[in-house]
Order: structure tokens, then sequence, then C-alpha cells
């Protein structure tokens, strides 16, 4: 299943991901694509808001991952600087999957072999200086699920 839509701002990117960790339960995966700068990190932002997390959340490029409290615990992780898929295995990120907590990981494009097959890729496209288009493919039963109740959610808010 796939879905795109377009945003105009980086509030309403926000305001994306903030409906997306409204729907969360735990155990999901998000595999964050885009080029530097598209947005990958402010949607993750927004999940984090939707998630009840208070803090801010940054790109975890230095350390990789960075994990946050909320109503469901988020864990951030940044492949960026990984350069080999086993380095990225090395991360142990599979060890979140089935403790509860969601995982967001930017430039998951970069190992995407080392993940489960049901998964959410958000890939986030350029359109000009504030315009993104975000394209969110399920991959999986439960992804399916998942984006569903968040289109829905989405498009009620409209």
């Amino acid at each position: 299943m796939a879905w795109t839509l377009r945003t105009s701002n980086s509030d309403e990117t926000l305001a994306v991901g903030a409906v997306i960790g409204e729907t969360l339960e735990g155990d999901e995966l998000f595999l964050m694509v885009g080029s530097l700068g598209a947005g990958k990190t402010t949607m993750t932002q927004g999940i984090a808001n939707g998630l009840e997390i208070d803090e801010y959340t940054k790109s975890p490029s230095f350390v990789l991952i960075n994990e946050y409290e909320g109503r469901i615990p988020l864990i951030h992780a940044d492949l960026y600087r990984v350069a080999k898929v086993e380095e990225a295995w090395l991360l142990g990120l599979d060890d979140y999957l089935s403790r509860g907590f969601v995982l967001v990981v930017e430039w998951g494009d970069r190992a995407p072999d080392i993940f489960p097959d049901d998964h959410i890729v958000i890939t986030i496209e350029v359109v000009s200086d504030e315009v993104r288009d975000i394209i969110i493919e399920s991959k999986g039963l439960k992804s399916d699920r998942t984006l569903s109740i968040i289109k829905n959610k989405w498009e009620s808010r409209i």
C-alpha cells in the first residue's frame, strides 16, 4: 500500500508526523529516505510529538542512536555515517523491534536488508525550498493496517 501527500512547509510536515505518532502502538519500524535537508528529522520530530515526547529530537548523525521516553519509547537512528551494512548490524537495532518501541531510521535505505520485511518507508522528495512530496509505503500486513489508520486520521483532519 502506498500513499502520497504534499506539504507546503515544515509545520505541515510536523503535523503529518504527529498524526503518525498519535496512531502508533509500538513495535513499528519506519525507514526514512530522502536527500540531505529533505525533512527526515522534521518528520521524526512530528512523530515524537505524536508520541507525547516533549524533548526536541535532533538527528543522531554523530551518536547514531537516540532514545526518547514518551507514551511509547522512540528510538531514532541515523545510518548516514554507516559505511557498511555490517556496521548497521552492530548497532543492534533489531533488539528494539520486539520490545514495544517505535523505531525511526533515517537513511534506512543504506541497510534495508537488516530490517524485517514488515515496515513502513517514508520517502521525502524536495519539490522546492518549502514544498515536499511525502511517499509513505507499507511493506507487510501490520504496516498496511498502520498506514491505513494514519491515512484515515490525516484525511479526517482536513
